[in-house]
């Protein structure tokens, strides 16, 4: 595994290790896994890649629980028997493309007849060919290929608005309510109907929004036409997310126990995703919308300069401090005894260099790393005299900051009213035009914040709302662009505040540090078999698979609450405040600091999943025996996907939330949330340090001195990797 540190990766013997200054040494191998000399243990940077998504193999695993297992048996066995009944002993992937029609029609006009068991076998059968007609397959990429041929033969067919009209019926079942809401406890069996349809459904978005170069034109066709369709009110007059949203209400407020909700969670994601867009189509959406209003381009791509960061070693934990004092003490004699190796030392000091410019330039490079700082004497031996070296073996770093500073207008009418106050004694209102009498540093000033000042599109559209405001008449009736978006939040209005306190329950159940209290929703229903565990083995299993249904449960709600904020800001701002505004009112800050509030390595490097039992592995794999020992050994990946996903967009959430409004960011400090977003610090991963930086640095004023003091390295982090506003007094302002 190639681990970040030293751009090329150069390789570094012993010798070369001694010729290097001690500073230079320190970046040179600041990213490198190793014990230093405190006994500190330094992790390499995690290899994470943050996208829409994870892996289309990994998406479609986790829709199933391991205790759904048997059901792809049950699926291919009631597809075999309608096959062997109309077709012939032939293969499926042997027909030609008009007898794969013809059996798909068959199949859905199986899910029009009134008995409910022979529409649920149909449905089975529909099941079992989105799932890649996998007995016919030799591996796992040939299911792929005939899922996809066939879940684009299925949409071709007419099957999705079926799906959803049988969908509808199951919501409405009174009588499975009913009886749900009786049972002392509910299992797999009280949600099949509901899962089957889900899982087509699933099945069907998810493979619809993957891209593939290897698409026929007619393919990609019936792809921009399904999601055109989805996020549109056809289904039942509204787009299909906003039934999904009822779904959740109803689990959430107790009538309908036994709604499979991770599924409906995944569901909600994958629509919401593929009708409205991932982040990279948001960031064209966002340069496109800024090249209509006038605006000058983004200083940047955010996701670029994101990708590019580096992760900075975590600060010292208080333990770590104790540990490098007490052998500090231990040493100390050790250094005095050598004096003829000190006279060397101080002859030539490794930490003074020639040109005090070179010095600078050392001490930018220092602030790299978070890691704590040690002094030279207490290494194991006293470093002989440096060797001096040409210039060009230096370690060089790139130089500058990763963002462009950003300044608003307000920021410029707030200098200039301060300093007209000062120097001139008297103030122009909004005036950002007038520097008579201003003395020159001023005038400097201001043609530097000018140069930086960023107008964002939120700023253009409260000022168009504020003219509808004052002139109605005049400006006339606002024209509103029915895309996507528009139409989803429309569909969410009326309920909007429902939805968001029904999404943190479910958050809040799901959490690992969440203790089971009385009054907290069930959101096992679609894991837990008929008939409890018997042995140690099956335990073990349903431990994992527990753990994992909840991860996945986080995951698809902080990626939901992420996607709605993100593309309401960009549709309109008031839309994104309307929306933020609830969730703070239920909650959601203190509730994503309890999240925190746990040990994050150990969440994010959890090995809750049996890859031998995800799917499409175990239909094309003579599962091998199943032991303790090999559950608890787990797979050797070096963190989980989708709980370091789940952890970096929770983060954005509560940046989003906080924002620019000052009575939120004093709920972080009010909630002491300083120590806890500390230690989501030792997480090496730059995306996920950069949130946590930015939510640090907005509070960091109303810590205190000492805090600031004593918190050194985390404020070089901040100043070095979050984007600057020009005059902003982040860091020592009261």
């Amino acid at each position: 595994m190639e681990v970040g540190g030293n751009g090329g990766g150069l390789p570094v013997n012993n010798k070369q290790r001694t010729m290097l200054p001690n500073k230079g040494a320190r970046c040179e191998f600041a990213r490198t896994p190793r014990k230093d000399s405190e006994g500190l243990s330094e992790s390499p940077d995690l290899e994470f890649e943050y996208s829409d998504t994870d892996k289309w193999a990994a998406e479609l695993s986790e829709l199933y629980s391991y205790t759904e297992g048997p059901e792809f048996a049950l699926n291919r066995k009631c597809f075999e028997e309608e096959f062997r009944a109309h077709v012939s002993d032939k293969k499926w992937t042997d027909l030609d493309a008009a007898q794969h029609r013809a059996h798909a029609m068959r199949l859905l006009d199986g899910l029009e007849v009134i008995a409910r068991e022979k529409r649920l076998k149909a449905a089975r059968a529909i099941l079992y060919m989105a799932q890649g007609s996998f007995a016919d397959c030799s591996c796992e990429a040939e299911v792929q290929y005939w899922m996809r041929y066939n879940i684009f033969l299925l949409l071709d067919v007419g099957t999705f608005p079926a799906l959803v009209e049988l969908l509808n019926m199951e919501i409405d079942n009174s009588a499975a309510c009913s009886s749900a809401v009786r049972k002392p406890a509910i299992s797999l069996a009280d949600s099949t109907d509901l899962r089957v349809l889900l899982n087509i459904m699933y099945l069907m978005v998810e493979t619809i929004q993957q891209d593939d170069p290897a698409d026929k034109p007619e393919w990609k066709i019936m792809k921009e036409t399904f999601r055109a369709e989805l996020g549109s009110p056809l289904f039942n007059n509204e787009p299909i997310s906003v039934m999904l949203f009822g779904m959740v209400t109803k689990f959430c407020s107790g009538h309908a126990p036994h709604f499979p909700m991770k599924k409906v969670l995944l569901l909600l994601w994958k629509s919401i995703l593929f009708t409205l867009g991932g982040f990279e189509q948001l960031q064209i959406i966002k340069v496109h919308k800024r090249e209509e209003l006038g605006l000058p381009p983004l200083p940047e791509d955010s996701i670029r300069v994101i990708r590019s960061m580096r992760a900075a070693s975590p600060p010292a934990s208080a333990s770590d401090l104790i540990e490098q004092q007490q052998k500090r003490a231990r040493r100390e004699h050790k250094a005095l005894i050598k004096q003829d190796n000190l006279d060397a030392f101080n002859e030539k000091d490794p930490y003074k260099a020639d040109d005090s410019r070179e010095d600078e330039d050392d001490n930018d490079d220092n602030d790299n790393s978070l890691e704590p700082e040690t002094f030279p004497l207490e290494r194991d031996e006293v470093m002989p005299p440096p060797i001096p070296h040409p210039p060009s073996e230096r370690v060089s770093f790139p130089k500058g900051l990763p963002w462009a500073p950003k300044v608003r207008e307000k920021d410029i009418e707030n200098f200039l009213e301060s300093s007209r106050s000062k120097f001139i004694g008297y103030t122009l209102g909004s005036d950002t035009d007038t520097v008579v009498g201003l003395p020159r540093p001023i005038h400097e000033s201001i043609k530097t914040l000018k140069q930086h000042k960023y107008i964002s599109i939120a700023e253009l559209q409260m000022a168009k709302e504020e003219e509808y405001q004052k002139t109605p008449l005049s400006v006339g009736e606002e024209e509103v662009e029915m895309c996507a978006t528009e139409l989803l939040y429309q569909g969410i209005l009326p309920s909007l505040p429902q939805y968001m306190i029904a999404l943190l329950k479910i958050l809040l159940a799901a959490a690992p540090t969440s203790k089971a209290k009385t009054d907290s929703i069930n959101i096992l229903a679609d894991v837990l078999p008929e008939e409890m565990p018997t042995t140690v083995l099956q335990s073990m299993k349903l431990g994992v698979d527990v753990n994992r249904h909840k991860e996945i449960i986080v995951k698809a709600i902080s990626a939901i609450l992420l996607l709605l904020l993100k593309h309401f800001k960009l549709n309109h701002i008031y839309q994104f405040e309307y929306m933020a505004q609830h969730l703070v009112f239920a909650n959601c800050i203190p509730l994503i600091l309890k999240f925190f509030n746990q040990n994050i390595m150990s969440y994010i490097t959890a090995k809750n999943s049996i890859s031998v039992l995800d799917f499409p592995y175990c239909v094309v794999h003579e599962l091998p025996e199943l032991t303790a020992e090999s559950l608890e050994a787990g797979d050797n990946t070096q963190f989980c996907w989708r709980n370091l996903f789940s952890c970096i967009n929770l983060l954005r959430i509560l940046n989003k939330l906080t924002k620019w409004k000052h009575s939120r960011t004093m709920m972080l400090v009010v909630f002491k949330s300083a120590p806890i977003l500390k230690r989501a610090l030792k997480v090496k991963q730059a995306m996920m340090q950069l949130y946590v930086l930015k939510l640090l640095k907005v509070q960091t004023k109303y810590l205190g001195r000492q805090w600031r003091k004593s918190n050194m390295k985390t404020m070089s982090a901040i100043y070095q990797k979050v984007r600057h506003r020009l005059n902003d007094d982040w860091a020592y302002g009261n």
